[in-house]
């Protein structure tokens, strides 16, 4: 299952915090824009636990923003507001092939 990639690295208790964890950032990852459902949603599902754990906390972090901000960040639309989310944002755009 997609969904659980890379899970298998965990074992007892962390498999089901990641599994948490995972299953908090998916729900979170829904926003008001589709545009950026269709760029969260997958990149939550087969990216995210294999991130780094800074990497997913800045994501987290990330969340709590503007959706408008979040996708012409996303788009390199726009500059990203906070320094600490550029690293983050180019993991999406990578996993998207989006120039930037």
């Amino acid at each position: 299952m997609p969904i659980l990639h890379g899970l298998e690295q965990w074992s007892g208790r962390e498999q089901v915090d990641q599994r948490e964890e995972l299953n908090r950032a998916k729900w979170a990852s829904r926003r008001g824009l589709l545009e950026l459902d269709l760029l969260l949603s997958p990149f939550v599902s087969e990216a995210f636990v294999g991130l780094s754990d800074a990497l997913r906390s800045d994501y987290r972090e990330l969340l709590s923003e503007g959706d408008q901000d979040l996708l012409e960040w996303i788009m390199g639309r726009s500059a990203i507001g906070d320094e600490r989310f550029v690293q983050i944002v180019l993991e999406i755009r990578r996993f998207h092939h989006i120039p930037g």
